[in-house]
């Protein structure tokens, strides 16, 4: 029985030395993944930065070629304006559909487009406009 124990023991061992090269196996292989993730994401941050200053420059040299037929201050306000619109229509772009968002939208005809003759509308019907 004595013999038994003994190899009870370094069964257990054995499955506590297998557990802690499983865990040190697994955190070095994360810290790997971590560090080629970070300076993937590194790089994606420092091509935004330079691509923000890009379009600035953009903008300036808009700003520059329609102050030679105005006035200073007109050809900013007139690139301000631009920037703004081109700015809402991509965060309109990039936002989700509202629920009770008309037909005219984007995803109104989309869904128009993929309705299946004789099938129950994705949204109720919508009365007409007097």
């Amino acid at each position: 029985m004595d013999r038994m124990d003994h190899l009870e023991h370094l069964d257990r061992h054995l499955a506590d030395e297998l557990a802690q090269v499983a865990r040190e196996t697994i955190r070095d292989e994360l810290r790997q993944q971590t560090r080629k993730q970070r300076r993937k994401a590194t790089l994606y941050a420092a091509s935004g930065a330079v691509a923000l200053y890009a379009g600035a420059a953009v903008a300036l040299a808009a700003g520059l070629a329609l102050a030679l037929v105005l006035p200073g201050w007109a050809a900013a306000l007139i690139t301000a304006a631009l920037l703004g619109a081109a700015a809402h229509l991509l965060r309109s772009a990039a936002r989700p559909a509202a629920p009770g968002t008309a037909h005219g939208s984007v995803a109104a005809r989309a869904a128009d487009r993929d309705h299946v003759p004789g099938a129950t509308p994705p949204y109720p019907p919508v009365p007409p406009m007097p």
